[in-house]
Parts: C-alpha cells; sequence; structure tokens
C-alpha cells in the first residue's frame, strides 16, 4: 500500500491547504469521491465550514488537487516497478517489454489496492478532454512511457513501430484490467497473478524474438 499523499498533521505547521486536502484523502478512501464534500471535508479538517472556500474555488477544484496528487503517487507506484526490474536485471529486461510489464503492474496494483483513487483518476483522465490542471503532468506521464517504449525499440527488446500506438496498445490493456479488478469482475485474490499473465502475454507479442 501506498502512504496516503499529504498529511493532516502539516495544519499544525500552518497549511490549512495540507489539511484538507488530508480529510478529503481519508473520505475519498473510506467512500468515494460521491461522498467528498466541502463541509464533511472542513469538520475532519476541524475548521470553519467557510474555511475551504479560501484555498479551492468549489468541489471540483478539490477533486481535482486530490486527483493531481493521486497522480503523482500512482507514478511513485509505477517507477518503483520499474526499479525493480532494474535491479534485477540492469540491461533492461532479457524478456521484451518487461519494463511495460512493470508500468502495466503498478497501474494494475495501484488500482487493486486504491479503488477509490483509480475511480477519481479514471473520472478525470479517460475523458475526451482533460482538465487544463492535470494537463501538463498527464503530459509528461505520456512522453515519460513514450520514451521507455522507444529506448526499448532503441535498444532492440520491443519490435520496431509506432510507439505511440504500442502505448495506446497498453494503456487499453492495464486500464481495462484495472477496471475489471474494481468492479470485481476479477476476483481479488487473484487479480494480481492473472493481470501478470495477462501482461506477459501481451510482452510475448510486442517483444523483438529472436527467429527460430
Amino acid at each position: 500500500m501506498t502512504e496516503r499523499p499529504g498529511g493532516r498533521s502539516s495544519y499544525h505547521h500552518g497549511s490549512l491547504p495540507e489539511a484538507l486536502v488530508a480529510a478529503a484523502f481519508e473520505l475519498l478512501d473510506e467512500y468515494g469521491q460521491e461522498k467528498v464534500s466541502m463541509r464533511e471535508v472542513a469538520r475532519r479538517a476541524g475548521v470553519s465550514a467557510g474555511a475551504p472556500f479560501r484555498h479551492f474555488a468549489d468541489r471540483q477544484a478539490l477533486l481535482t488537487a486530490l486527483a493531481d496528487r493521486v497522480l503523482a503517487d500512482f507514478v511513485r507506484c509505477q517507477e518503483a516497478e520499474v526499479a525493480a526490474v532494474a535491479a534485477v536485471d540492469p540491461a533492461g529486461g532479457s524478456a521484451g517489454g518487461s519494463v511495460m510489464r512493470a508500468v502495466g503492474l503498478g497501474f494494475v496494483r495501484y488500482a487493486l489496492h486504491h479503488p477509490h483513487r483509480f475511480d477519481l483518476v479514471r473520472s478525470r483522465v479517460f475523458v475526451a478532454s482533460r482538465e487544463p490542471e492535470l494537463r501538463d503532468q498527464l503530459d509528461g506521464m505520456d512522453r515519460a512511457f513514450t520514451g521507455l517504449i522507444v529506448a526499448d525499440q532503441e535498444a532492440g527488446r520491443l519490435r520496431p513501430g509506432d510507439p505511440g500506438l504500442m502505448g495506446l496498445a497498453g494503456q487499453a490493456l492495464v486500464f481495462g484490467l484495472a477496471q475489471m479488478i474494481v468492479d470485481g469482475y476479477l476476483p481479488g485474490e487473484e487479480a494480481e497473478e492473472l493481470a501478470g499473465k495477462v501482461l506477459d502475454t501481451f510482452g510475448q507479442r510486442i517483444a523483438n524474438l529472436p527467429s527460430q
């Protein structure tokens, strides 16, 4: 499990926005985004009902701030998975697609452990128009993911081809897996193992394997 972004204790040092975000995360993790209200966030932070509006224009602005924190936490989770692969195989993965597998498994694990956070991000990222406040971070994530694919292609670990299309295929796969887990279609106790097997199958299809 990852640590909750922010921390309520920061309010005692004068950072009310951090205290409000921490209280909002409590509500999000316990009940989902539908139950995150400005009034309840204020109550949990121990401030007046109007205090949150001095820092967040409305409930949607607060939820966007949460999504921004979740995305950063989400990236850290994926980076940890990639670092674990690098520690085992400094060459970047003898089996093609191992870095992409690590990124995908990080995505699935995060959704498994934080279903309400996944739902929040899903509702703001996988939509027709990205929120301006999240666009820079999301564009940076897209560039980093594409960069990983290009690096593996240049190293001969992945098949040549459009890295954007390959990335979209991987993204669609892990998003679908995560949604199936969150919806209960895949049993939670088997979800991670099943996801790993599906990602392995995908990796075999995109790996630049030597001809038999």
